[in-house]
């Protein structure tokens, strides 16, 4: 199915081409005649062709093992085999293989059997062609494989870019909260209040909006990269928030009247703020030509602008309101 699959290329396994194996069938009741069985046999035969270690030889700190084998010559010959000699001691001398098997046949057979978990297990995996993303290429198979009715006993897994985006994200759901409660209780101490910790994290939620917009025009997925990008964009709106509201709380108990200074604050901060993003946005611009990162970069860029809007709009906008704070030509 990989195979065919015009969105994949180097589709291959890691169990390689199978080989050769030569599979003699002996004749048991004469084995059992002379006194031999297949296990003397076979052991007779692996002598011969691949030698038995009888010892090993020191070599300074090398040990050197000292293995029993027929000469190259012997070894290389077509008919080795028949003329393979095994001892019995019931007749006290050699008989040949010859002798003693009915037909040598080759198979064909894996040289190697990969276990996981003590299951044998076989991973095919293949790469995403130029130009498709990779999200793209596995949604093209997914389907495809999945309804593959597997035997009894059969189970199948997905690897690769899935299991460790999904592995990631089920880390980050564990750990997630912690960071966020940290930050939360960090902000509080630090105001010593409630009110000014809502004029900031209320903010917070309206950034999905300009993430959102990014990820549709770029066409890209909220996955590991995503979510990680996320994560710092709140950092960054938390730090911008932080710096207005004190620069409010600050010139209301310098003795400013409350209405200005708020228009003050979100005026004086805005310079900062704009070029903090701006410098941000810049920085990862480049980004957005690597397939991996793309979608952090996308999250990055629009959620941050659209965050500076926030900043300088909806945050003077909550705090004149968490504060009750009135424009000196309204009367209450």
């Amino acid at each position: 199915m990989m195979t065919e699959d015009k969105s994949l290329i180097a589709v291959q396994d890691d169990w390689r081409q199978q080989v050769p194996f030569v599979v003699p069938t002996y004749n048991h009741a004469l084995l059992q005649k002379l006194g031999l069985t297949s296990v003397e046999v076979n052991q007779a035969i692996a002598q011969t062709l691949s030698g038995r270690t009888v010892g090993q030889y020191r070599e300074g700190d090398d040990l050197i093992p000292m293995v029993v084998r027929a000469p190259l010559d012997e070894r290389s010959r077509q008919q080795v085999i028949g003329s393979i000699k095994v001892y019995s001691q019931k007749l006290d001398e050699s008989v040949p293989v010859s002798e003693l098997a009915e037909s040598v046949g080759v198979v064909w057979d894996d040289a190697m059997i990969r276990r996981m978990d003590r299951q044998p297990t076989i991973m095919v995996q293949s790469d995403p062609a130029p130009g498709i993303l990779t999200d793209d290429a596995f949604n093209s198979i997914r389907a495809k494989i999945e309804s593959i009715e597997l035997p009894p006993g059969y189970e199948l897994t997905w690897y690769g870019q899935y299991k460790a985006s999904k592995d990631a994200n089920a880390g980050l759901a564990v750990s997630a909260p912690y960071g966020f409660a940290a930050m939360i209780l960090v902000v509080v101490f630090m105001f010593n209040a409630i009110r000014q910790p809502l004029v900031i994290w209320l903010t917070v939620p309206f950034a999905v909006v300009g993430v959102v917009i990014g990820l549709a025009s770029f066409q890209a997925a909220f996955e590991f990269m995503a979510i990680l990008g996320f994560l710092s964009l709140i950092g960054m709106m938390v730090k911008n928030a932080i710096v207005l509201v004190d620069q409010a709380d600050n010139d209301i108990r310098a003795g400013i009247a409350p209405f200005d200074a708020v228009v003050d604050a979100s005026i004086s901060r805005a310079r900062p703020v704009v070029l903090g993003a701006l410098t941000t946005i810049l920085g990862v611009a480049p980004l957005l030509m690597d397939p991996f990162f793309k979608s952090m970069a996308v999250t990055i860029m629009f959620g941050l602008l659209f965050a500076t809007a926030l900043t300088l709009v909806v945050i003077p906008l909550l705090y004149s309101v968490l504060f009750r704070i009135r424009s000196p030509e309204v009367r209450p």
